[in-house]
């Protein structure tokens, strides 16, 4: 069963749930750094979490615990735009090991991979929200009660519709 997306909510196996979108809103024609969701249909990734905030979590998707020195490039000059790097690093990239609490729990949403190309947008995730949901740079939020959920019934078929 795909996870479905629909402007501020998330629908998935009988669950309605609050979300917070890219601030430009959902597109069809995703560009880096221009605050929208892309819309179509992805697979899910990796499950990134952060240890010494999280609990041994119950999940079927891969599992990495974020470090300190753990970002996603988003610098489409490098070879490594939209993958997982290391810091120190000469291009730019988001820190994955963050003071708030929004990368606590994350999937990476496989889009603009196989090829990946560059400027059509990089580190789109599903996150933690925060408090006031305010929008994303272009992820989908949800509370973390909301993510604790629905993360057992997820699993590496599962994907996700944005439209």
């Amino acid at each position: 069963m795909d996870i479905k997306v629909k402007k501020h909510r998330l629908i998935y196996k009988g669950y309605k749930i609050r979300c917070s979108i890219g601030k430009s809103g959902i597109t069809k024609s995703k560009k880096e750094g221009d605050l929208a969701t892309p819309k179509g249909k992805f697979g899910l990734g990796k499950l990134y979490f952060r240890k010494d905030r999280i609990k041994i979590i119950k999940c079927n998707l891969k599992k990495k615990a974020i470090r300190r020195n753990m970002g996603w490039c988003d610098d489409s000059r490098s070879k490594r735009y939209n993958k997982e790097i290391i810091f120190p690093n000469k291009w730019n990239a988001e820190k994955l090991y963050r003071k708030d609490a929004i990368y606590d729990l994350l999937i990476n949403i496989k889009y603009n991979v196989q090829p990946t190309i560059k400027k059509k947008g990089s580190a789109i995730f599903l996150h933690l929200a925060n408090k006031k949901f305010k929008p994303t740079m272009g992820c989908i939020a949800i509370s973390k009660n909301n993510f604790l959920k629905i993360l057992p019934l997820i699993n590496k078929s599962t994907k996700i519709i944005i439209n």
